[in-house]
């Protein structure tokens, strides 16, 4: 299986708290202002969450899938248009763990496990859980806590942090670690812990109704936990236990619901297909795969979740002639769904047919100018095909819509060194870690580059810059360690 994350439970998702009956109108928001700031201030909750982030994509718990990475955004940006603050910058990313759930860490930073995405009968479902996930960054619940017990708290993040490095290799570990970092303040603020959790849920039921979702998402989903809790017995797994979910809870979020229309929503054929691209990426091996979602159409389950989970996990297999016909279907049905004329572009790349595979990249690209995903396939196969100067130019004049993504510098690292322009390849390749969160690695980089022994004026003092911007925002512990080490 690939790489397994833990199940974070950091700012109290999915399975949270029970909370003690309260009646409030939904449109009695709080009013939070400034009191939170003298506890723990803006740049203070971009820091701490930026560095746990980072430890997770350096580790390699993040799943780094462009469509899945485009979705889980996408579905998290519907909810901030149509919160009740204005959003701050979400950072959104799937991590690749089978069990339900997902947290929010301090600087606006939302994990969503790949279990969650799997457990969801629709995409109400999944959006009632980031509703509420974005509602504790909004309201700043992390940084509230601090006001009661502020030591033990940033004991609590730092317990994060050294529980993710110290257990890299073995998911255990980090599970137990997390589980015990998690439990520093529970006793102490229990209550305060309920009231949040409450809070975020009237705020997710009113974001949901707002968004075009299932108002009642949220009530079914704490239902089906319920029921679980109640079906595993004494036998709960470790979020079960420190996060039950009871009957008030489900309740509660029932009572809010129905001050809102009933609305059928119909899933998108994004939520349909990014539900099987998981499955299948979270499978032992391609093969594996390929045998799930091949029994579940012989069974008689031809829908068109197993019969793109299971083109995809053909073309994962290098099964590309199989996976060509497993697709048509679909394709003749949708011609230009995206994740489906993206697929068909990668199975004819395998296929080794690149001129019709960049064809189908370009017009692919010509009708979602700005979906990074379509950006980066064709950027990609351009590469790959000896046209490096064409991908970067697509790259750089093509504006993704929700921010510049992490394959962006990627594949400019790679185009820059297709042509042999090193110096713009460590610059990108710099980019590309420090975005990520991995300061060492941005840091390599970039001294790699200053290091070259050809290198013109406007290079060295671009690598300069971004070399002093580094050094200036690593903390001087940091900054001594990295120091003494190669590189």
């Amino acid at each position: 299986m690939q790489k397994i994350a833990s199940s974070l439970a950091i700012a109290g998702l999915v399975i949270a708290s029970s909370f003690a009956n309260a009646e409030q109108p939904v449109i009695d928001l709080p009013q939070i202002g400034n009191p939170a700031d003298v506890a723990l201030s803006p740049a203070q909750e971009a820091k701490i969450g930026k560095e746990v982030a980072g430890e997770l994509y350096y580790y390699n718990y993040v799943v780094e899938d462009p469509e899945l990475s485009e979705y889980l955004a996408s579905v998290g940006w519907r909810l901030a248009a149509n919160g009740s603050t204005t959003p701050p910058a979400f950072n959104f990313f799937l991590i690749a763990d089978p069990r339900i759930n997902a947290f929010a860490l301090p600087g606006a930073y939302i994990g969503v496990n790949a279990g969650l995405l799997l457990a969801a009968a629709n995409e109400s479902e999944l959006a009632s859980v980031m509703a509420h996930e974005e509602a504790h960054v909004t309201q700043r619940h992390a940084a509230r806590g601090e006001n009661d017990d502020k030591v033990a708290t940033i004991a609590t993040w730092l317990a994060v942090l050294a529980a993710i490095i110290a257990g890299s290799a073995n998911p255990d570990v980090v599970i137990g670690a997390l589980s015990l970092g998690q439990g520093i303040n529970y006793n102490r603020q229990v209550s305060y812990t309920r009231g949040n959790e409450f809070e975020a849920d009237r705020i997710g039921i009113r974001t949901l109704a707002a968004s075009g979702y299932d108002p009642n998402a949220m009530s079914g989903f704490f239902a089906k936990l319920e029921q679980q809790t109640r079906l595993y017995g004494n036998q709960l797994p470790e979020i079960l236990l420190t996060h039950p979910v009871n009957a008030t809870r489900v309740a509660e979020a029932e009572e809010r619901a129905a001050q809102y229309p009933r609305r059928e929503v119909k899933d998108s054929l994004d939520f349909i297909f990014m539900r099987a691209r998981i499955r299948a990426l979270l499978a032992e091996t391609a093969n594996e795969a390929v045998g799930y979602f091949t029994g579940e159409i012989n069974a008689g389950r031809d829908t068109p979740e197993n019969r793109y989970g299971l083109a995809f996990s053909l073309s994962n297999a290098e099964q590309n002639e199989q996976a060509e016909a497993a697709l048509a279907p679909l394709l003749a049905a949708n011609p230009k769904q995206v994740n489906l004329t993206l697929l068909q572009g990668h199975i004819l790349v395998g296929l080794n047919k690149t001129p019709e595979a960049l064809s189908v990249f370009e017009k692919t690209l010509a009708y979602t100018p700005r979906y990074p995903p379509a950006i980066f396939a064709y950027a990609d196969a351009l590469i790959a095909s000896g046209r490096a100067p064409e991908a970067r130019q697509i790259l750089l004049t093509h504006e993704q819509a929700l921010g510049t993504r992490l394959d962006t510098y990627r594949l400019l690292a790679v185009a820059a060194r297709a042509t042999g322009n090193t110096a713009e390849a460590q610059y990108q390749q710099g980019l590309y870690y420090y975005n990520r969160g991995d300061l060492r690695a941005a840091l390599q980089q970039i001294n790699a580059g200053l290091r070259l022994s050809s290198i013109s004026t406007q290079d060295r003092a671009r690598l300069s810059a971004k070399r002093q911007e580094l050094l200036e925002s690593i903390p001087r512990e940091d900054l001594r360690k990295l120091q003494r080490e190669p590189g």
